[in-house]
């Protein structure tokens, strides 16, 4: 049974290392090993759990997945929706992003950003009730979409 539940500091390490496995599909689709998430250290983390809401998912005492929010005036910036690779596939990248719509209520709506070639993402996002904003083009392999959820009336 998978359960989510607020991040704790001790919990940066595990973080880190489903992050890291994540990120390694995307870095290979992209061409690029050095992306953010690969390169962030547990330090970082750690200070994103201590500074932001993170949310991870567990499997008995495993840590198979983590999102992050954090608020800019009234904008939830969702980063790191992250499932352990042998983890996909069984709806905990949608239920981590749904609980973290329902945690950070006080968000009139949510912005993220994601590769172009993440398909996947993309479906996953869509489904959740984001829709494209506009697309950034950062090098000759990547362009980020980026899209919102905005809150409903």
């Amino acid at each position: 049974m998978t359960v989510i539940e607020w991040a704790e500091p001790e919990d940066a390490g595990e973080i880190l290392t489903v992050q890291r496995a994540a990120y390694v599909t995307e870095a290979q689709l992209y061409g690029d090993p050095f992306i953010a998430p690969l390169v962030e250290s547990a330090e970082q983390v750690r200070k994103a759990v201590e500074t932001a809401t993170v949310l991870v998912a567990r499997e008995g005492g495993r840590i198979v997945g983590a999102v992050r929010g954090r608020m800019s005036d009234a904008t939830c910036l969702v980063g790191r929706l992250v499932v352990a690779p042998d983890a996909q596939g069984r709806g905990i990248g949608g239920a981590l992003l749904a609980a973290l719509h329902e945690e950070v209520a006080a968000a009139l709506a949510f912005d993220l950003f994601t590769g172009h070639l993440s398909e996947g993402n993309l479906r996953l996002y869509r489904r959740h009730g984001y829709r494209e904003t506009r697309r950034e083009r950062m090098s000759d392999h990547l362009t980020l979409v980026h899209m919102r959820r905005d809150l409903q009336p």
